[in-house]
């Protein structure tokens, strides 16, 4: 037996730009990266447009479809922005995928042409997936316009829907070409999902960056007030912590078995799934954090004090700690969220590996859960929920 083996390397170069009104004709920034250095080209673009966003701001298509306009000698705009809609409802098939993917075959949109994604984190899902499968993948630029895909999902390099029960079980790793975030899109989110975002930031903070974790602390009433310098900074920070693990880590495409970056999701999606998404992403990583929080502390990992300070700080932010979800059972009386640990187990192929607190800053792998104990922390969520003043609660829309 004989065997050739060579090593295949290839480099990514991802750049997040932070700006404000991107689609300003006075703002150079987008027309620069389409032309990515080489003029004399014109490049051609699709944009697809998160629905909710065009309903919130109906002067965005115009705008969108002004800038191409103004820079005509170098980019060009296939067609009218193609509305679709966000949230993770359009994660739930694969019919938007294609739908997008058939007007880039329509609009002969290239490997050297540009699919750019306008919205939130489930539409940048959507897109991102449809430009990383069309021609084995054209150039993608995603614009965020929600807190949690500025800080977080849009920095990354992941794209996915949900199928067979279990989120992002269709995806991709795919680096997209290019982040921009703008901070005026922001400006038309409703309080929820303003919030929902710093859950993230709070996350990597706390495995990452004490520092990070006492700004965002003394940070906390402007936050809370949705100040937007104290938000800037937020999500500056969290993005480039973000973008540091990636680049970092040796494993971006997350081939290994620890995702530490899913501090507190094990929990998440599973109560996304058991709330059929009525609990948000950013709602539901709180409360898993909280979970993981107080379980850190009762197997003697994290400090009393220390638990109590990143409790503490959810709850001036306006996260709630408990849903009643958590209390789901199936039909053998099973709490439905632990099956979120298997689900987990299997996403790493077999051997379980979550992230806990040994401290504020310093997160810690564990292959082994307590179960007793993660269900004694749920029930002193519930019981921390339901005694004022901690109780805080999230509308659902």
């Amino acid at each position: 037996m004989s065997v050739i083996e060579r090593t295949i390397q290839v480099e990514f170069q991802l750049r997040v730009h932070f700006t404000q009104a991107v689609f300003d004709p006075s703002n150079p920034l987008l027309k620069e990266v389409l032309v990515n250095r080489k003029p004399g080209q014109i490049r051609k673009a699709l944009v697809v447009l998160d629905q909710s966003l065009a309903l919130a701001q109906p002067e965005l298509v115009q705008s969108i479809e002004n800038y191409f306009a103004a820079h005509a000698e170098s980019v060009k705009l296939v067609c009218a922005p193609l509305i679709i809609e966000g949230g993770e409802r359009a994660k739930n098939s694969y019919f938007h995928v294609s739908e997008i993917q058939s007007n880039i075959e329509k609009y002969h949109v290239d490997r050297h042409s540009y699919v750019l994604a306008v919205g939130g984190g489930a539409l940048l899902d959507v897109v991102g997936l449809a430009a990383a499968t069309a021609h084995r993948g054209v150039r993608h630029i995603r614009i965020p316009t929600t807190t949690l895909s500025q800080d977080d999902s849009g920095v990354g390099v992941k794209n996915g829907i949900n199928a067979f029960g279990k989120k992002n079980f269709i995806g991709t790793f795919a680096p997209p070409f290019a982040v921009i975030n703008d901070f005026q899109l922001l400006n038309s989110l409703p309080e929820r999902e303003k919030r929902a975002g710093y859950i993230e930031a709070i996350k990597v903070a706390l495995i990452r960056d004490q520092r990070f974790f006492e700004m965002i602390e003394q940070d906390a009433a402007a936050l809370a007030a949705f100040e937007p310098s104290a938000m800037q900074r937020l999500i500056f920070r969290s993005a480039e912590l973000h973008l540091n693990h990636i680049a970092t880590s040796g494993d971006p495409f997350e081939f290994g078995s620890a995702r530490p970056l899913d501090f507190g999701h094990w929990a998440a999606h599973k109560l996304e799934q058991i709330s059929d998404y009525q609990i948000r992403h950013g709602e539901a990583v709180a409360i898993g954090i909280a979970l993981d929080v107080v379980y850190s502390r009762k197997i003697g990992l994290l400090t009393a004090v220390a638990a109590e300070r990143i409790l503490t700080l959810l709850e001036k932010l306006g996260f709630a700690l408990f849903a009643n979800e958590l209390l789901n059972v199936d039909a053998e009386n099973n709490l439905l969220v632990l099956k979120g640990l298997e689900e987990f187990r299997e996403h790493l192929g077999g051997e379980l590996t979550i992230t806990l607190l040994q401290n504020v800053g310093v997160g810690i792998e564990v292959h082994e859960v307590n179960l007793p104990k993660v269900v004694e922390s749920i029930y002193e969520l519930q019981q921390r929920h339901d005694q004022p003043p901690q109780k805080i609660a999230f509308a659902r829309s």
